[in-house]
């Protein structure tokens, strides 16, 4: 085997240069040899290393050339056997590559090559399904491959495959290419399944301080009855909730960040960003809030033994602070630690509720002064209605609703979960089942044997005599507690008055101490972890600039030490508050927003309708999801309206921060999914709508060629579209030997984003033509969709008419006249220093930085541009002719590529001329010649400019053509017509004199302009002229000249008006005078169009398709 390849590493591919082999590719795959083709791995030097399974990640692979395999130029000069190794067979397979082409790129995985071997039979580098073309980083689950691409698969060898990113958008983020590199180095990471990482999670989040202390109270607040309907209410919200997450955490890989993640990477950055930054803020307020729930059960049983250290409030802080140092220590050692401690608590939980419900079967003597009598109808049905004191349904239901948040503890976590698509829902909807079970057993046996008051003394007895009046549940146990409920400090005991009345029930009570210990702690500690996690990732994607620090992560499993630190400072300064009844409705606000929008993300992208959009969890529904949103924002405005006013305000504020900073990600959201939908949806509609002359809008064709190089043009026409129609810059690019269309399209990206950085309203549309003429038919036919099709061809003047081929004019004339055949209006623009400004560097700056690739690039781009700047419509001034009439190179590269060059005087004019639309027109005149009725596009133009801000305090003035006698009475008409069209001008001037002969100097001027493109048939043999008029179409006959005399002496006397009446106008818009197609030649047309506008301020020649475009119907 001599053929060796030589290894370039480049862009994480390999190049091979293809060597001819002696051997050729084999049909079987035998254990000696390597049957795809002799592959070596890295840069082997034993030929027999093809053999081996190449460690390495890419195999690289030398196609053999089936044409030389048996020829005596073969390097080895012998026969084909030598390179072949067990007698394989050649294959002579069209699909092999000769080995004459330059670099390929292949990149390849060991185990694949053969397999497409095995597959198909022969060999190709076409590859087949495979889950790791689909990643986009190397995280978490196996390393990242790139398929071959389609000029790899499709290009002539001769030709240089493109480098190319990733072609749909799936460049990586900063954020994404740091977790590959973390995925790197993730061996070791410790993964939870579904029960250690959601399912015990989320029953501990969920069973909180409320179990144990609330409860109780609740149903003696509220009757059984109506607790059951509270712990459903809050359950359908928690249920609904539970399904959407389901929904969004299985429409694709979830990534650490939890709730953060998931809003975001539906709803877009936006929305992701606010709640992010609000959910992590709830998480660490969460922590003070079940911190001060534990504090406060210690200080309860400090005060029982006298042990108080200052007063309670002082003693909740101390107690506070040294919980939350101590669950920070547990938490920084690691998320190991924390999941162990978990299980532990949950351990200690269950037992406590066990211990709850054995302990509430045994009536014990001891228990009832107390109001514990076991199990009884007659209790049952005395607590069933509600009894509020103090209180409403709604203050009740807003103490309980915190109890049922925490359903996103498993989902905070997702990035530590090792299959989160199948661990979220099942974890998720099991914990909420089992907890809003375990609450209405509570509240069903609480209300079932334990009265609501009661005085705790044994002295509160009846006697047998008493008892016809007793009425209480109480009387038949034979207690009465009346007096204590009409003493005036009411009675202390009962569901109403002891909230620790759980401990009074259960079989053990420290056990029940502990329960609420350890739900305390377990949601705080999950919340701790939480925070940090979600705030970590929000940083990560860099919505919020400023915020970068606190996304690096330390050890092995990434872990948010500064977010620990910082949210730990919150939870300290919440703790100091002290009161858990201050503390709550926060959070129960935070949290419902977030719950809200999941829900709501859910209905957006069901609505949306993205192929994207297909979560593998089927039991959601987008109504119930929009419904489970609506009753979020209820509960939120019921539990504490100014809190939900003021979380409303914060979401918007962010909301409405994110969206002006406008991050650079794209993370296909369904808000972008939505626009989409919506914009298709309108674009259909408006198609199906009639015209509507009160509807006219212009709808521009400019002819730009490259947006930025004739900004005049483009700013003019944008002033009077933005907004109003629609503006597509054309750009027909010609002059090549070989269209290259990957450019055609790198450029249409590139050029529509410099339109909107540069806040053009516009869209940017290149073809590749033969021609200027045969490009601008397709653009006119083409471009546009549906009734957003443009109606008015606008063009820059041809200044340079004079210096090059003829032929290139009578391209720009037929462009015209195609304008006019395919009832377009046509617009010309001319500004005495010219438009094209792409030859002069600096130029290039527009195109920012960012956007230059490396620097052969901008030889190649600056070389195109010389190219086109004649085939661009239009105008390239007299500089571009230069450049084009010289073909050496080199002058077009230095030309281009010295910086230091100083412009000359007519390129700064050129300069500041082509800026002079960008500023505010001061106090000044905009001129309408309105010569002939186009249908009034030439009156709508000026007016649509007048409108704008720039160009507001200019004056519209109109002259007509009239006759000396009658010249009042025009006045009258065309102010009556203006008036009729609530079109405001300042003036109207009739021109009596238009038909008065011209000087004679610029007659004689126009003789000596036209004198070289005369074909003076008159001096010459009638086929020889025929000849010369066949070959030059463009030449002017004697006949036409005479024949349209008074024609061209009207525009030269157009030209003398124009000096004297608009030499100061800021713009001047004029009809367009028309050419019949075929009677006159392109170059007398040509010199009408020169001769009638030059020397002028800017002038935009006029002509609509004749059809109205103004009405004064309404």
């Amino acid at each position: 085997q001599s053929g060796r390849s030589r290894y370039k590493v480049d862009q994480s591919r390999f190049q091979v240069d293809l060597v001819s082999e002696a051997g050729a590719a084999a049909e079987d795959r035998s254990p000696s040899s390597d049957g795809s083709a002799t592959a070596q791995e890295g840069p082997a030097t034993d030929p027999g290393a093809g053999g081996e399974e190449a460690k390495g990640r890419f195999r690289v692979v030398n196609f053999a050339d089936p044409s030389e395999a048996g020829s005596a130029a073969s390097p080895e000069g012998g026969a084909p056997g030598e390179g072949l190794q067990n007698g394989d067979t050649v294959m002579s397979e069209t699909s092999l590559h000769s080995s004459t082409g330059g670099q390929h790129h292949y990149h390849y995985d060991t185990h694949t090559n053969t397999y497409y071997l095995r597959t198909f039979g022969h060999n190709t580098i076409d590859a087949v399904p495979n889950i790791d073309f689909y990643r986009q980083t190397a995280a978490p689950l196996g390393e990242k491959l790139i398929r071959p691409t389609l000029s790899e698969l499709h290009d002539e060898l001769d030709k240089e495959p493109f480098e190319d990113g990733f072609a749909n958008g799936d460049e990586l983020t900063p954020a994404e290419e740091s977790a590959a590199k973390e995925a790197a180095d993730s061996k070791g990471v410790v993964k939870f399944g579904w029960i250690k990482g959601v399912l015990v999670r989320c029953m501990l989040n969920i069973w909180g301080v409320m179990l144990f202390i609330r409860m109780s109270w609740i149903v003696g607040q509220a009757g059984v009855a109506l607790s059951c309907l509270i712990v459903a209410m809050a359950s359908v919200v928690t249920t609904i909730t539970g399904l959407s997450t389901s929904a969004i955490a299985t429409n694709g890989f979830v990534r650490g960040g939890g709730a953060y993640y998931l809003i975001s990477r539906s709803l877009g950055p936006e929305f992701g960003g606010s709640i992010g930054l609000i959910f992590a803020f709830a998480n660490a307020v969460a922590v003070a809030m079940y911190v001060v729930g534990f504090a406060e059960t210690v200080v309860e049983l400090l005060k029982g033994v006298d042990a108080i250290m200052t007063d309670e409030i002082n003693d909740v802080r101390i107690i506070g602070t040294i919980t939350v140092i101590l669950l920070l220590g547990i938490s920084v050692a690691g998320m190991e630690w924390e999941a162990k401690a978990q299980i532990f608590l949950l351990f200690v939980l269950v037992t406590a509720i066990v211990n709850y419900f054995i302990g509430s079967f045994i009536s014990v003597k001891a228990k009832e002064p107390a109001g514990f009598f076991g199990y009884d109808g007659s209790i049952l049905w005395e607590n069933m209605g509600p009894d509020f004191r103090g209180e409403t349904f709604f203050s009740v239901f807003s103490i309980f609703f915190p109890a049922a948040t925490g359903i996103l503890a498993g989902a905070n976590i997702s990035g530590d979960l090792s299959d989160p698509q199948m661990a979220i829902p099942k974890g998720t909807l099991l914990a909420i089942l089992i907890t809003g079970i375990v609450y209405l057993g509570v509240a069903v046996s609480t209300g079932a044997c334990i009265v609501r008051d009661a005085s705790g003394s044994l002295n509160d007895t009846v006697s047998s005599q008493f008892m016809t009046n007793c009425s209480d549940a109480a009387c038949k146990f034979g207690y009465d507690f009346s007096t204590c409920k009409s003493s005036k400090d009411g009675c202390t005991y009962g569901l109403q008055n002891d909230f620790q009345v759980m401990s009074l029930v259960s079989g053990f009570g420290p056990i029940i101490t502990a329960g609420i210990f350890s739900a305390t702690l377990s949601s705080a500690l999950a919340s701790l972890v939480s925070a940090p996690k979600v705030f970590q990732a929000l940083c990560k994607d860099n919505i919020y600039p400023g915020l970068g620090m606190f996304a690096k992560g330390y050890g092995k499993n990434n872990e948010p030490l500064r977010g620990y630190i910082l949210t730990f400072g919150i939870a300290l300064a919440f703790i100091l508050i002290a009161k858990l009844n201050t503390i709550a409705p926060i959070i129960s606000n935070f949290f419902l927003a977030s719950y809200a929008l999941i829900n709501f993300s859910v209905f957006h992208a069901s609505l949306a309708n993205s192929p994207g959009w297909r979560p593998s969890f089927k039991y959601y529904n987008m109504w119930v999801s929009l419904a489970g949103a609506i009753l979020c924002c209820v509960v939120m405005f019921v539990i504490n309206w100014a809190a939900a006013l003021l979380t409303n305000v914060i979401v918007m504020g962010l909301y409405i921060y994110v969206s002006y900073k406008k991050p650079d990600v794209n993370w296909g959201s369904s808000t972008q999914a939505l626009t989409y939908h919506q914009a298709l949806t309108h674009t259909l509609h408006l198609s199906g709508v009639e015209d509507h002359i009160k509807n006219f809008r212009p709808q521009c064709l400019v002819m730009t060629g490259y947006p930025n190089s004739r900004p005049a043009l483009l700013d003019l026409v944008h002033t009077f579209t933005k907004n109003v129609g629609l503006m597509i810059c054309g750009h027909v690019r010609t002059g090549y030997r070989r269209p290259n269309f990957k450019d055609l399209a790198n450029d249409q990206a590139r050029y529509q984003r410099w339109l909107l950085r540069n806040e053009t309203k516009g869209f940017y549309t290149a073809v590749f033509a033969e021609d200027l003429r045969q490009g601008s038919q397709y653009l006119l036919q083409a471009a546009g969709l549906g009734r957003l099709k443009p109606n008015t061809l606008v063009l820059g003047f041809k200044n340079d008419w004079r210096d090059g081929d003829m032929m290139n004019v009578e391209t720009y004339i037929s462009m015209i006249h195609d304008a006019f055949d395919f009832q377009f209006g046509a617009v010309i623009l001319r500004l005495r220093e010219g438009l094209d400004v792409s030859h002069i560097q600096g130029q290039d700056e527009l195109l920012s930085s960012q956007e230059k690739s490396s620097g052969m690039k901008d030889v190649i781009v600056s070389i195109d541009t010389s190219k086109d700047s004649d085939a661009e419509s239009s105008k390239p001034s007299s500089k571009a002719t230069s450049l084009q009439n010289s073909p050496a190179l080199g002058h077009e590269l230095t030309h281009k590529t010295n910086p230091s060059m100083p412009l000359n005087v007519s390129d700064q004019r050129l300069l500041e001329a082509s800026q002079q639309f960008r500023q505010k027109q001061g106090k000044s005149t905009v001129d309408v010649w309105w010569l002939f009725d186009d249908g009034g596009l030439t009156l709508l133009i000026p007016y649509l400019l007048t409108n704008k801000k720039r160009w507001s305090d200019c004056k519209i003035r109109v002259f007509i053509g009239g006759k000396i006698n009658r010249i009042d009475h025009d006045r009258r008409a065309m102010a009556t017509l203006l008036s009729k069209f609530r079109i405001d001008f300042s003036d109207i001037t009739v021109l009596g004199d238009i038909n008065t002969k011209p000087k004679k100097e610029h007659v004689t001027a126009f003789e000596e302009m036209i004198e070289p493109y005369r074909l003076k048939e008159d001096d010459m043999d009638q086929d020889v002229a025929e000849r010369l008029k066949n070959s030059e179409p463009w030449r002017i006959t004697d006949n036409e000249l005479e024949l349209y005399r008074a024609k061209t002496n009207r525009q030269i006397r157009l030209n003398e008006l124009l000096q004297e009446h608009s030499s100061t106008a800021n713009l001047i818009v004029m009809s367009l005078p028309l050419a019949r197609k075929g009677a006159v030649s392109s170059a007398l047309y040509m010199a009408w169009l020169e001769v009638l506008s030059k020397d002028l301020p800017p002038i935009l020649l006029v002509r609509g398709n004749h059809q109205s475009v103004l009405t004064f119907y309404s």
